[in-house]
């Protein structure tokens, strides 16, 4: 609440006593719903520019602290005689180097800007949407693209148009740096680029030394795991090999956080290290690599139990979020709840897998028969088996092949049903032989 700007008199700040229902009030989005959670609104409205950002009605001004000392000096004496009495700007970062004329053209194109926000204030009635946020080209462009950059490739006419135009009123030196993609194969297989996201959505993040992360996110906090894995160092001591470990994965980690733009609470359970040195410099490790960060975070000291807890200002989504939607079975959970308890099987691995399978017993062949006719089976084999007892030569010869043999066992078979439609048997019986087996109800 912009409470300057709000009629309470010498009553205490409340904000029922601000405001009460039905009044028209001008507020600004600066947190989109997330979740549970519904939109922040706030009445001290303030508009980003590619230098600074112009807070109206502010009476106080501030600069990036990421700026060194010389150059917050020089910026504030540019400001002193080009900002307006009854406004207010918050120098930005990207502001390092440049000069009065170009701080002076965007305080003068962003106090335009609040002019038509007024304006139209005047003329409509609430609800209604007075100004928004560019599209992503020129967001990208506004906050992102300086003179670092050597080249921009755009794919799209229409694209390249709108940065185009975009850079004309705020930074003509940049336009030289456009580059239009003409070939036909697309730009994201081109430049591999699906492949890097995908990389980006995948819950564990390989560190170039053989060691991990594993990142998962709950509704509380994301919770991200270092493991060594296939990383053993090189000098045999086991204190150095973990905190080479930790080094390279609070570096990624870093790089992970911006990549899928995580914001909230992080708690990192790094390995285990005994030396307090080795814990600091892991942690001022951390500290240097976000201080690269634009987004606001903030880190505490390594717990006890070897956790570095930290927070990073939620902003948007997050790279998940935006790729992703819950899943209809399991609403998001990543389990399947059942009405009964299941039966888990051990996992096995391929080796022990390929092992059991050339192990393996034969086939066993089941159905489930009758008492009449299992009683017709029998007479089948007794028949068989008294064509055998006749003579040497006999009995070799029902051993190969006895006379009609395999047309009485067909036809037994083929009129026996199958295991699955007959009623589950109350006593089983098999033959030793591996071959067949018979069960009888």
């Amino acid at each position: 609440m912009d409470w300057d700007a709000a009629e309470t008199g010498n009553q205490p700040r409340r904000i029922e006593l601000a405001l009460k229902s039905g009044d028209q009030v001008l507020v600004q989005v600066t947190k989109d719903p997330v979740g549970q959670k519904g939109a922040r609104l706030t009445s001290q409205i303030s508009l980003p520019g590619r230098f600074l950002v112009y807070v109206p009605g502010g009476n106080m001004s501030g600069i990036s602290r990421k700026l060194p000392e010389g150059e917050r000096q020089r910026l504030k004496q540019i400001l002193k005689h080009s900002l307006p009495e009854d406004a207010g700007v918050i120098v930005r970062t990207a502001a390092e180097g440049a000069t009065e004329d170009q701080l002076t053209l965007d305080v003068e194109r962003l106090k335009m800007q609040w002019e038509n926000i007024n304006s139209e204030v005047a003329k409509g009635k609430a609800p209604t949407l007075l100004h928004s946020e560019p599209d992503l080209l020129v967001k990208i462009i506004r906050d992102v693209f300086n003179e670092d950059f050597t080249e921009l490739v755009v794919s799209g006419e229409e694209s390249l148009e709108t940065i185009r135009q975009y850079l004309e009123s705020v930074a003509p030196e940049l336009i030289e740096r456009l580059v239009q993609y003409t070939s036909s194969e697309d730009v994201f297989d081109n430049y591999r680029l699906g492949d890097q996201i995908i990389k980006a959505l995948d819950r564990k993040v390989f560190l170039p030394s053989g060691g991990s992360l594993v990142i998962d996110r709950t509704e509380a906090m994301t919770v991200v795991d270092v493991n060594t894995g296939k990383f053993i160092g090189s000098g045999g001591n086991l204190e150095e090999t973990v905190t080479k470990n930790n080094l390279e994965a609070a570096e990624e980690l870093v790089r992970q956080l911006r990549l899928r733009d995580i914001g909230g609470i992080v708690v990192v359970d790094f390995i285990d290290m005994i030396q307090e040195s080795n814990q600091e410099m892991v942690r001022r490790r951390l500290l240097e690599c976000l201080s690269r960060d634009r987004t606001k975070n903030q880190v505490g000291e390594i717990t006890s139990l070897g956790l570095v807890q930290m927070t990073r200002k939620k902003i948007g989504l997050g790279l998940l979020e935006t790729f992703s939607e819950p899943c209809d079975c399991c609403a998001g959970r990543g389990v399947v709840v059942h009405d009964e308890p299941r039966f888990r099987m051990p996992e096995v691995s391929e080796n022990k897998r390929t092992k059991k399978k050339e192990k393996a017993k034969p086939t066993v062949v089941k159905k489930i028969v009758t008492a009449e006719q299992a009683d017709a089976f029998k007479n089948v084999v007794n028949q068989i088996a008294s064509a055998g007892h006749s003579s040497d030569e006999a009995v070799l010869q029902a051993k190969k092949e006895p006379e009609g043999t395999t047309e009485i066992l067909n036809a037994v078979l083929d009129s026996l049903p199958e295991a699955e439609n007959v009623p589950k048997p109350k006593r089983r019986r098999a033959t030793s032989a591996g071959k067949l087996s018979i069960t009888t109800e």
